[in-house]
């Protein structure tokens, strides 16, 4: 087998591979054996008649098509290996030459990845916040806690007030016509939470257990479904219960209830400590974002159109998944916020182009720099992951396939090649406080 790179031009790499006149027998052979089995000559019972006469009547181009399937994959990982290219896409292929006793010879064009032109990656000047927790912060986890735990205890003898629970029934309509989506029974609602579209819990205020009362909005303009941003609405709501919530008190008996502390102090601690953690991470992943994008930005590369919409594939189909886990599919999210495919893939496509830059840069980097990950690296890791899905470090490496490995071994390198970008940075401390949000205040918004 022999393999010639002829250029690569504009990320594109012609190959000429020729397969020794052998080799290219046994594919033939191998072809054969595959389709005689459905042929039918007189004199012969079916699936008998010897490949001569069967090349003899038909040509011996009736097995060329498979014979090239079967030759081509293993021809072409040769060349890949002995040019030492790096394809990001699959081959065109063209037929230079075949027939029996010649050698056949192809040509392969396929993009390759690009070069990366490094611009300036060390010394790169960053600014890294070390956030403050402070006592505010910590009681405002404290206080979510008590919200959490809190006892709701049904009203009787007063309409609804700001912060209670009302359990409603409601519909709502458009001109008229039932709003889709817009019907629930017995739904919990917190008055002062916003998570309804602006005004609807408002008007609850005052209205009393066992009352029905017809709700007024207007969907703000922008809202996420084209079909209701601006559009007036009126809501049927009955208030079936309300409840309120009844806190308890911030002590020693608190703290046994609601963690594995026996003081109030220790949970205190524990919540700072949790909170100086996240801050830290919060901090280091935005220090490692700015130093990336720099380098990033020092970069130049000329980035095949096929690498983006590879991307642009790939994070489709993570935010197919995440919309499975709310229970919708990317059908139905299209057609409810009136898109097609190509417009989603419009809004992907800045995040992928950034994506793939930034890892050629990165392997980049890391190409120069000599970064590498050793075998105990990669094994230690396997380990993890193994660990982490409660598995035999020995026999999930067993499971694990050589694309899976490249994976660990790639994800390695970046990881140690982020850190060399730090480590090499001129870095600014600054000290700042920061409220944190609660879980509490991370909540979902049913607007």
């Amino acid at each position: 087998m022999k393999a010639n790179l002829e250029k690569i031009e504009n990320n594109l790499a012609i190959l000429e591979i020729q397969v020794d006149p052998g080799k290219f027998e046994e594919a033939m052979e191998k072809s054969y054996r595959k389709n005689v089995k459905n042929i039918s000559i007189p004199g012969f019972r079916k699936g008998r008649a010897p490949r001569k006469i069967v090349e003899a009547r038909y040509g011996e181009g009736i097995f060329y098509e498979d014979a090239i399937n079967f030759a081509v994959p293993e021809a072409y990982s040769y060349a890949v290996k002995e040019t030492g290219i790096k394809p990001v896409d699959q081959p065109k292929i063209e037929i230079v030459q075949i027939g029996q006793g010649k050698p056949f010879i192809f040509k392969a064009e396929v993009t390759v990845k690009p070069e990366v032109k490094l611009g300036e990656y060390k010394g790169i000047e960053a600014e890294k916040i070390e956030f403050e927790v402070t006592d505010e912060a910590i009681n405002k986890e404290l206080e979510y806690l008590r919200q959490k735990n809190a006892r709701l205890v049904a009203v009787e003898d007063r309409p609804v007030q700001e912060g209670d629970i009302a359990i409603i029934d409601f519909e709502g309509f458009i001109d008229g016509r039932p709003l889709e989506g817009g019907k629930n029974e017995n739904y919990s609602l917190e008055i002062g939470s916003k998570s309804f579209v602006p005004g609807f819990e408002d008007q609850l205020i005052g209205v009393r257990a066992g009352e029905e009362k017809e709700i007024k909005i207007t969907f703000p303009e922008g809202y996420r479904s084209e079909e209701l941003s601006g559009k007036d609405a009126v809501f049927k709501v009955r208030v079936k219960e309300i409840k309120k919530k009844e806190l308890p008190e911030l002590d020693d008996e608190f703290a046994k209830d609601v963690s594995e502390f026996e003081t109030l102090k220790e949970l205190k601690d524990d919540i700072e400590n949790k909170l100086k953690q996240g801050l830290e991470e919060i901090s280091r992943s935005t220090l490692e974002s700015t130093v990336i994008n720099r380098a990033v930005e020092n970069a130049q590369v000329d980035i095949p159109q096929v690498m983006i919409e590879n991307e642009i594939d790939i994070l489709i189909q993570d935010f197919s998944s995440k919309l499975s886990y709310s229970g919708t599919n990317l059908k139905q999210y299209l057609k409810y916020n009136n898109l097609t495919e190509e417009d989603l893939r419009n809004r992907f496509k800045d995040e992928a182009y950034h994506n793939v830059k930034r890892a050629l840069v990165l392997e980049a980097i890391a190409e120069v720099e000599g970064i590498q990950a050793t075998d105990d690296e990669i094994e230690n890791k396997v380990k993890e992951i193994a660990e982490k899905y409660n598995q035999n470090p020995e026999e999930f490496r067993k499971k694990l396939g050589e694309r899976q490995v490249e994976i660990i071994k790639d994800n390695i390198v970046m990881k140690k090649t982020v850190d060399f970008l730090i480590q090499n940075s001129k870095i600014k401390v600054k000290k700042q406080s920061k409220e944190n949000e609660t879980a509490g205040e991370q909540k979902d918004i049913q607007d």
